[in-house]
C-alpha cells in the first residue's frame, strides 16, 4: 500500500502556494499564502474496502502538518481515549510553529484528512495538551468489522520476501543436557520462524534435529522443528581445511584436524561487533559437519522452506540471510563458526547475522540444576494443582483435561520465556500458575476459553430459537458500540494487530553483526488484549440470554446441566426474558467479539499455542 505522505505534502505546498499564510520558519515572505479550505483527496471507490492502518494515518497526519520530525502519536490509555485518539503534543508543536500558534490551514487539512489506508476523521482541534483528534469512531467500526480477515492476519509484502536461514546450535545437543539459556534460545527461534513464515518470507530451519528424544520433547513443547535421519558429508570442506593448515607442524588434541587464524578476517570486521579476542579456531569434524549443514542449506535450498534431502540447487546464496540464534554461552563459538565458514567457502552468505539470548535464571534454584525437561515437569505439576484447587477435584488423569493442561504447562512456558526482550537476563520465578496472575500464559488462554464459551452459549440459543440466526455484517448497526470498552478492544488491539508482526523483527539491510529483534511484542500484546477483554467482558453483559461455563463467570444461572458428553464441563442456562430490542446491539458486540477472538488465534498461532474452547 503506497503512503500518502507524499500526496499530502503536494496537497500542503500547494496551499500555501496560492494565499497569504504566516511564512514558515525558513521560508521567505510570500513563498505562503493566506490560508484557503483544502479540497480532500479524491478516494477510489474501493477506498471503503481497503485496510485501515495505524501507521497510514500517523504518517499522513505528520505529512500533513509539514516537513519536520513526527509530532503525532497514538493514544492508547483508556482515559486518553474518552477524549481523543490520537494527539501532537504542544511542547513538539511549540518547537514546529512560531509561539506554537498552528497555522489554519494545517488544522483544515487535519480535519479533512484522506488517503489509503487512513482512518476518517471527526473533529481536530487545539487543547491545553496540544493538537486533539479524534476519528469518526462508527466508520472505523464499520470498516474493520466488516473486513475482519483484512485485520486478523499480518500484512504481507507485494514481493515475494527473502530467504532466511534460521540455525539453532542447541538443537544439538539431548534434551536431558538442554540448559534453560539453551532452552529459551529453540523457543525464540521457533517463534521467530513463525512470525516470518507468517510476512511471507522463505525460512529454513536448521539443525534438523535427529535425536528422537528431543524430537519427543519439542513436540512437546509444540516446537515446529524438521528431522532428519543422516548427516552431510564434510569432504569438501575437510580438503579446504587441510589446503589452509599451517605448515608447521604441532601437537593437537584428539579429534582436531588443524589450527586455523581468524585473527585477519576479525580485523577486517571489528566495526561490524565481532569479538577482538578471536584468535585461532581448532577445526573439529563436529565443526566441518556443522558447516557442512549450514553450506548444503544455502546452496540447494529446500522447497517451501523445509530443510530435506533434495532441493533447488540453483537457489545460490544471492538474497539469502542467515540468523544464528544462540544463547549467551554459546555467542563466543558461534562468531569462530562464522568467520570459519567465511574463511573455507568464498561463497558462504555476506549477510550473517547473530541473535544472542541472555542468561535464564530460576529464583532459589542453581542455573546449572535445572534442565529443560526438568522445569516442563514443574510447571505442568503446578497447572495440574492449580485446576485441582479451582475444580475442588483431581483431573490430571482426566482424559478430556490430560490435552488442556499439557497446552497450560506449554502456554505458560512460552509466555515466561519469550514475555521478555530476547537479549535480557530472564529471571523466573519458583511459583504457583494460576489463572488469576494477569501477565500469564494460563491467563491468557483463560480470557481465549471465555470466548469460546460465549459464541458456544451463542450457538446453543440459536437452536433453542432464544435468539435470531447472525445477519449479514453489512446489515450490522455498529454506532450502538458506544463503551469505551469497545473502542479500547477495537482500537488497542484489532486494527493495529496486522502491524504488530512486522514490528517483531525487521529483515532490511542494518550494519553489525546482530540483528534488532524483538520476540517479546508478540507475548505482552496477548497479556494486554487478555486484560483489556477481562475487564470489558466482566462489566457488560454481552447476549440476552446466557448460555456460560463454570468457572467463568457468575452471571445469572438458575439451572445446571451436567451430562457425560459434558463431562469435566458444567454448562449454567439462563432463562430470563430475552430483550429483541437489545439484538441489534447483541450483533454488533458479538461482531467486535469475533475480531477480538481472531486476533487472539493469530497471535497463539505465532507461539505455536492452539486455543482452548475451556479451562
Amino acid at each position: 500500500m503506497q503512503a500518502p505522505s507524499a500526496r499530502w505534502c503536494a496537497l500542503v505546498q500547494s496551499e500555501r502556494s496560492t494565499a497569504g499564510s504566516p511564512p514558515l520558519p525558513g521560508r521567505p515572505p510570500g513563498s505562503s499564502t493566506d490560508s484557503l479550505l483544502p479540497v480532500p483527496l479524491t478516494l477510489p471507490v474501493t477506498m471503503a474496502t481497503e485496510r485501515l492502518g495505524v501507521g497510514e494515518t500517523l504518517e499522513a497526519l505528520n505529512a500533513a502538518v509539514g516537513p519536520g520530525n513526527p509530532v503525532w502519536f497514538k493514544e492508547t490509555h483508556a482515559r486518553h481515549l474518552r477524549v481523543r485518539d490520537f494527539l501532537a503534543p504542544r511542547r513538539a508543536l511549540q518547537a514546529r510553529f512560531r509561539d506554537g500558534q498552528v497555522p489554519e490551514y494545517v488544522l483544515r487539512a487535519v480535519a479533512g484528512l484522506q488517503g489509503p489506508g487512513v482512518a476518517p476523521v471527526l473533529r481536530c482541534a487545539p487543547t491545553p495538551a496540544g493538537l486533539s483528534l479524534q476519528l469518526q469512531r462508527p466508520a472505523v467500526f464499520e470498516r474493520v468489522l466488516g473486513a475482519l480477515a483484512a485485520y486478523a492476519a499480518p500484512v504481507k509484502p507485494a514481493s515475494p520476501g527473502r530467504r532466511v536461514v534460521l540455525h539453532c546450535p542447541a538443537l544439538r545437543c539431548n534434551p536431558d543436557t538442554l540448559r534453560l539459556s539453551l532452552l529459551r534460545a529453540v523457543l525464540v527461534a521457533d517463534h521467530l520462524a513463525r512470525t516470518l513464515r507468517a510476512r511471507g518470507v522463505c525460512v529454513c530451519l536448521v539443525p534438523p534435529v535427529r535425536d528422537s528424544h528431543m524430537s519427543t520433547f519439542l513436540q512437546k513443547l509444540q516446537v515446529d522443528w524438521p528431522t532428519a535421519s543422516r548427516s552431510t558429508s564434510t569432504e569438501t570442506l575437510r580438503t579446504c581445511v587441510l589446503a589452509e593448515l599451517n605448515s608447521k607442524e604441532e601437537t593437537l588434541p584428539p579429534g582436531v584436524l588443524g589450527r586455523l587464524c581468524l585473527k585477519e578476517l576479525v580485523e577486517q570486521r571489528l566495526a561490524l561487533g565481532y569479538d577482538p579476542s578471536i584468535d585461532d579456531c581448532l577445526v573439529t569434524e563436529d565443526l566441518l559437519a556443522v558447516l557442512s549443514e549450514l553450506q548444503e542449506t544455502v546452496r540447494h535450498w529446500p522447497e517451501g522452506g523445509h530443510p530435506g534431502l533434495v532441493g533447488d540447487s540453483d537457489a545460490g546464496v544471492d538474497g539469502c540471510m542467515v540468523v544464528h540464534v544462540v544463547s549467551c554461552e554459546e555467542a563466543f563459538q558461534q562468531q569462530k563458526l562464522d568467520l570459519l565458514w567465511q574463511k573455507l567457502d568464498d561463497q558462504a552468505p555476506h549477510e550473517q547475522k547473530h541473535l544472542v539470548c541472555g542468561p535464564v535464571k530460576v529464583a532459589g534454584v542453581p542455573a546449572t540444576l535445572m534442565t529443560a525437561p526438568d522445569y516442563y515437569k514443574l510447571r505442568h505439576a503446578q497447572v495440574c494443582k492449580a485446576s485441582s484447587l479451582k475444580h475442588g477435584e483431581d483431573l490430571a488423569q482426566d482424559p478430556a483435561w490430560i490435552k488442556t493442561f499439557d497446552v497450560l504447562c506449554v502456554a505458560t512456558i512460552k509466555f515466561e520465556m519469550l514475555s521478555t526482550a530476547p537479549q535480557s537476563q530472564l529471571l523466573l520465578a519458583d511459583s504457583t500458575i494460576s489463572t488469576k496472575g494477569t501477565k500469564s500464559g494460563t491467563f491468557v488462554m483463560y480470557n481465549c476459553a471465555r470466548l469460546a464459551t460465549l459464541f458456544e452459549g451463542y450457538k446453543h440459543g440459536v437452536e433453542q430459537g432464544l435468539y435470531p440466526a447472525f445477519p449479514p455484517v453489512s446489515s450490522l448497526d455498529f454506532s450502538l458500540l458506544r463503551d469505551e470498552g469497545e473502542w479500547l478492544l477495537l482500537f488497542n488491539s484489532v486494527l493495529p494487530f496486522p502491524d504488530l508482526l512486522s514490528q517483531t523483527v525487521s529483515l532490511a539491510s542494518t550494519p553489525g553483526l546482530h540483528i534488532p529483534v524483538r520476540t517479546e511484542m508478540v507475548c505482552r500484546f496477548l497479556v494486554q488484549l487478555s486484560m483489556d477483554f477481562s475487564s470489558y467482558y466482566n462489566r457488560v453483559h454481552i447476549l440476552g440470554v446466557s448460555i456460560q461455563q463454570k468457572g467463568f463467570c457468575g452471571k445469572c444461572w438458575a439451572h445446571r446441566v451436567k451430562t457425560r458428553e459434558t463431562r469435566g464441563r458444567a454448562w449454567f442456562l439462563s432463562f430470563q426474558e430475552a430483550r429483541p430490542h437489545l439484538f441489534g446491539q447483541m450483533f454488533a458486540r458479538l461482531q467486535l467479539l469475533r475480531a477480538v477472538r481472531e486476533v487472539f488465534h493469530t497471535g497463539l498461532a505465532m507461539l505455536g499455542l492452539p486455543p482452548l474452547s475451556y479451562i
